[in-house]
């Protein structure tokens, strides 16, 4: 009887050992179920993936391609060089240094670099510090009577410690917005960008009208004289009797008249003067003395690295801006979207704790508290589709953005095109121009010095010569500023800056 409840014993204990390891076995198996269904789901990130925006371009330019190069990053990163006027490339160079729209933008990116790792703290577990001290007296009859009043018992508690929790990134709306914070900030490291291919160009044409005005300027002198010697030499036959009186008005009037002109032309170049020094960063009058001796207009090569339509979309700094902004919006409608989940989180807290200040910080007075925690919106439903609907509204506007800032980039350098052609055509024909008034000024005034025309003849060459002359100098100045609206309209100028 022994030896059979033995055997049967034993029997009961294996199958109750093994039932047990079964149990644990269960048990293991769900926790690792459990924890490859919350890696798996930690992988994922709720809202949908952003994708890179598809937009048609043409496969070539329509306009002339003004003897287009070879695409050459390196031309189109200091593109001012082409120019070789070394006080352009020194006002270049001092503007990106000292600009103050620049210096704002580079503002934004500290600050957009911040919000950035403000977003991705959430990603790892937060710990505070903690520290009271309280003085308590609880109401009772015991204790010593004052003025007739009981007082009761008096007590103090320390407390010190660490808090800590962790918000479980589940459904990935942490990660999303570090996403959008990634996108943010790509976004004003373009709009730097932008600044600076406006700013280089700003600077390049502002210099090239100041030239412009100067040589202007120069020029209207120089007729001034010519129309002087012609009025003196009227003034002589009309002593001798060989000129009417109105050939001397008619002479001074013109004199006076193009006099007149010199005053607003020397204006517009002291104002340009101003704006330079301005976008430098510089008050106004700073650079009066170094720009002030008049120069000549720089011109710079007609091949342009023009290249295919589709790289100015990873050129320009304005639509790879707009990109990263779809970028964001899409990552936001992923952080709206992981609202309609629960949230997971784990807290804990370790410390001391004692009503007695001998007794702080031993073994007895320690406490500790470690484990999870789930909240979810569930009433808040209608709330957070209609913020998913906002942000998916917001990407649509980004994307419409996107296809605006395209098109008007492609318009821009079409434009630039057509206008870099036809202005050097019309200087061409401009020339002619100045050289046939140049000989009909010659002959008109031999004519007229040998009496064979009237003065009338040697006014209206003069008029037509001075015309054409300051027409030649507008033009040769628009060929220059289309040159560099052209780069601008490329995007060039910020290549290699950080």
């Amino acid at each position: 009887m022994r030896t059979e409840w033995h055997r049967k014993g034993s029997r009961n204990m294996l199958s109750a050992n093994h039932s047990a390891s079964r149990r644990r076995i269960r048990g293991h198996s769900v926790a690792l179920m459990v924890l490859l269904c919350l890696a798996t789901l930690m992988g994922c990130a709720a809202g949908p993936n952003f994708q890179r925006p598809h937009v048609q371009v043409p496969a070539n330019w329509a306009g002339p391609t003004i003897q287009a190069a070879t695409l050459a990053e390196k031309d189109l990163a200091r593109w001012w060089t082409i120019f070789e006027d070394p006080t352009l490339t020194s006002l270049v160079e001092r503007a990106v240094e000292f600009n103050l729209d620049l210096k704002l933008a580079e503002a934004r990116i500290r600050q957009a670099r911040a919000v950035r790792r403000g977003a991705a703290s959430g990603l790892g577990p937060t710990v505070a510090a903690t520290g009271s001290f309280q003085r308590g007296q609880s109401p009772g009859s015991s204790g010593t009577i004052v003025g007739g009043d009981t007082k009761g018992q008096i007590s103090n508690q320390y407390q010190a410690g660490f808090d800590a929790g962790w918000e479980l990134d589940i459904f990935g709306g942490v990660r999303r917005g570090v996403e959008a914070a990634d996108a943010d900030l790509q976004a004003a490291m373009e709009t730097r960008r932008d600044v600076l291919v406006t700013l280089t160009a700003e600077v390049a044409r502002n210099y090239i009208d100041l030239r412009t005005f100067q040589q202007r300027i120069a020029i209207a002198r120089q007729n001034l004289q010519a129309q002087e010697r012609s009025g003196r030499l009227t003034r002589q036959r009309f002593e001798g009797g060989f000129a009417s009186g109105l050939d001397v008005a008619n002479a001074q009037a013109q004199v006076a008249t193009t006099a007149s002109q010199i005053p607003l032309l020397e204006a517009s170049a002291q104002q340009i003067i101003y704006s330079i020094s301005i976008l430098l960063g510089r008050e106004p009058a700073a650079l009066l003395g170094e720009l002030s001796p008049p120069f000549e207009i720089p011109a710079g090569l007609p091949s342009v690295p023009v290249g295919v339509p589709s790289e100015l979309l990873r050129r320009r700094p304005d639509i790879r801006r707009a990109e990263a902004e779809i970028h964001g919006a899409t990552a936001r409608i992923g952080v709206a979207t992981a609202d309609l989940f629960p949230r997971f989180n784990v807290t804990g807290s370790i410390g001391f704790q004692a009503s007695d200040l001998t007794n702080w910080f031993t073994a007895a007075s320690r406490f500790s508290s470690f484990g999870p925690s789930v909240s979810w919106r569930l009433f808040e439903t209608d709330r957070i589709r209609a913020n998913i609907e906002q942000q998916e509204a917001l990407q649509e506007q980004s994307l419409i953005a996107y296809q605006q800032t395209v098109l008007s980039g492609l318009r821009e350098v079409e434009n630039a095109l057509i206008a870099s052609k036809k202005g050097q055509e019309h200087r061409q024909t401009v020339t002619d121009a100045v050289s046939a008034n140049q000989k009909a000024v010659e002959l008109a005034t031999i004519l007229y010095t040998e009496g064979q025309t009237d003065f009338l003849n040697v006014l209206e060459a003069q008029r037509s010569l001075y015309a054409s002359q300051d027409a030649l100098v507008q033009s040769s100045g628009t060929v220059s500023t289309n040159l560099v609206a052209l780069y601008k309209a490329l995007g060039g100028g910020w290549e290699g800056q950080p």
